[in-house]
């Protein structure tokens, strides 16, 4: 049987057309070539979360409904760090030209974000940077 790509909806395919087009970079394939991640992208006020993967100079994206909340648990749907906030915020984040630690900290800090798995996650600070 072969396998298909699975269509992505909501959040999930946003987050594909933002990092997909990084396994065309070289810079994304020399610095992730060792790497084997999976994060999760939970947009608690959509339908949607997005399954970030990177597996050894690759990413790709998978799509999860998050309700019920058993789909996007870490041993449903296999993460190894979660990071969790509303649509808003995650826009902000992935339209910005520059994430700062700083920046995402004080979000945490006011509980605007949750994270799990925070070394992880600080991929995706690394992903921001190319």
């Amino acid at each position: 049987m072969s396998e298909e790509k699975k269509k992505l909806h909501g959040f999930a395919s946003i987050v594909s057309k933002q990092v997909e087009p990084l396994n065309e970079n070289e810079k994304f394939k020399e610095r992730f070539k060792d790497t084997e991640v999976k994060v999760l992208l939970n947009a608690k006020d959509g339908k949607w979360a997005a399954l970030l993967i990177i597996d050894k100079g690759k990413i790709y994206v998978e799509g999860f409904k998050n309700n019920p909340k058993e789909n996007i648990k870490k041993k449903n749907a296999g993460w190894d760090g979660l990071l969790q906030t509303t649509t808003p915020m995650f826009l902000e984040l992935l339209g910005s030209e520059k994430v700062s630690t700083g920046k995402v900290i004080r979000k945490i800090l006011t509980r605007k974000i949750k994270i799990k798995g925070i070394k992880h996650v600080l991929v995706l600070l690394k992903l921001f940077e190319l």
